[in-house]
């Protein structure tokens, strides 16, 4: 075989691959190549015209950040069964389940949705390194797709549906995922408008979780603002939670004011909680602080529960100091259960002190 030849054969493989990758690699499908020309909407509604179950797929960029999306346990020969399981992010260098090993971070995010009996049944995402199996369904790739179109007709999803029924699970829940996961200004605005006081409250707490992982600045702001003035005690625990997660340099302070200042002892606890986690000299002063002026003595307690998640070197000390000095006696008795529990030879060393009077 000539040198020439060789080269043409591996730049197709090359472009085939290539052009799999972008698409996603999917099999066991009946494929089939749209251009979006009609718009996302009417698309859509020619696929679910014709009567036959179907999915639908398309890309879309992805916000920055080292993550792929594939499957949970729901695999068939390596490859994520479309009609099974759950979503997976990974957000670390590891290798997830059911993915190649990428040099780089996907710039692409792919949507799917199974129309059934002319409506949307199903929304699930992957990144384009995840290797997926159709399980023989009909697929049509939309190409053409614009964000601003994606995210306009993602929120429909989301805001025709209940927190009571399937479609909440299988459509609402993982459509504002997606549309989380859009590198696009419009996405920030409908993550926006989902957690507004009208909105229901299941909507405002599903969507406190993807302001954290996946908006930043903006995201940690509007969470900083559903603490400040939400009614609901289980939105705003919620919130302390996307703040939590939150990798925006913004959010620490933020959790730190949740722990401080909501009127709510109960989320004002897990915002210990999770302050415990982010450790560093902020958090751990928050903490303490909490300790001795917080007014409840359940938050207190908490606080101390949150001193014996800390790194032992920083947790210990302020344990003792804790069971030393706090003038509540409850605090002091939780101060010394959890010093039993870490085994420190620094306890130990107190407890013989104490002991020993």
């Amino acid at each position: 075989m000539s040198s020439s030849i060789l080269r043409a054969l591996m730049t197709a493989g090359l472009l085939a691959a290539v052009s799999g990758l972008a698409r996603g690699q999917v099999a066991n499908a009946q494929t089939e190549t749209r251009a979006a020309t009609q718009g996302l909407v009417r698309e859509v509604a020619a696929v679910a015209s014709a009567g036959v179950p179907a999915w639908v797929a398309y890309r879309v960029p992805i916000v920055a950040g080292r993550r792929r999306i594939c499957c949970g346990d729901s695999m068939s020969g390596g490859r994520c069964l479309l009609e099974g399981g759950g979503m997976v992010m990974d957000t670390g260098d590891e290798r997830a389940n059911g993915t190649r090993v990428a040099l780089e971070p996907p710039a692409s995010l792919l949507v799917f949705a199974r129309i059934e009996a002319g409506g949307i049944t199903r929304v699930r995402t992957f990144t384009p390194d995840c290797d997926i199996d159709a399980g023989g369904m009909r697929l049509i790739w939309l190409t053409g797709v614009s964000p601003d179109e994606s995210v306009a007709w993602l929120s429909t999803l989301v805001t025709s549906s209940s927190d009571s029924d399937e479609r909440h699970e299988r459509v609402a829940k993982p459509a504002i995922a997606a549309l989380a996961l859009h590198n696009d200004g419009a996405a920030d605005r409908a993550l926006d408008s989902f957690v507004a006081p009208a909105r229901p409250e299941w909507m405002r707490a599903d969507t406190t979780f993807w302001l954290g992982s996946t908006r930043g600045d903006s995201g940690v702001a509007v969470l900083r603002r559903l603490i400040a003035s939400d009614s609901s005690d289980k939105v705003r625990e919620k919130a302390v939670f996307g703040l939590s997660i939150s990798r925006s340099s913004s959010a620490l302070p933020a959790l730190i004011a949740a722990a401080k200042d909501d009127r709510n002892a109960h989320v004002r606890g897990q915002a210990l909680f999770w302050l415990a986690h982010k450790a560093g000299e902020q958090a751990v002063a928050a903490i303490s602080s909490a300790i001795a002026s917080d007014p409840d003595t359940e938050v207190k307690k908490r606080a101390v529960f949150a001193l014996s998640q800390l790194p032992k070197d920083e947790g210990v000390p302020k344990l003792i100091e804790v069971a030393r000095t706090n003038g509540n006696a409850q605090v002091r008795k939780q101060a010394m259960f959890w010093l039993g529990q870490s085994k420190d030879p620094r306890a130990i060393q107190f407890f013989e002190e104490i002991l020993s009077r």
